[in-house]
């Protein structure tokens, strides 16, 4: 009598329904989590361009004619890239308080959509 080695179309299914089973409970959780990343990376990059205005305006006395203007008097590296929309050329500006010269005094994102906790993006 002649034994074959391998595995049973039982055995495959219930692997399978094991894998499946674990899938519906990681997948979720993964994009969940890579979510929340995005909008935490969002929250840094305008925390950080905003500082970076910060610092300019209290060193020269007036806010940037542009975001580039950051990155080439050195206050920021690069041009933050913006997690929700993948670009970094859709930053929204907005002009600075009355009274205060220059072109940028607040930055927003370009992002539509809603975040996880019901606020806009560009509110932010």
């Amino acid at each position: 009598m002649r034994r074959h080695s391998g595995f049973t179309l039982i055995e495959l299914m219930v692997v399978m329904a094991i894998i499946a089973t674990l899938m519906t409970i990681a997948v979720p959780r993964y994009f969940s989590s890579l979510e929340n990343s995005r909008e935490t990376t969002l929250r840094h990059s305008l925390a950080t361009i905003r500082e970076a205005l910060d610092q300019f305006y209290g060193d020269t006395g007036r806010y940037p004619e542009s975001i580039e203007e950051l990155v080439a008097r050195r206050y920021l590296r690069s041009l933050p890239l913006d997690p929700i929309t993948e670009r970094s050329d859709l930053w929204i500006t907005l002009p600075p308080p009355e009274g205060s010269s220059g072109g940028i005094g607040d930055v927003k994102s370009g992002a539509s959509g809603r975040a996880r906790d019901g606020s806009l993006y560009a509110e932010w």
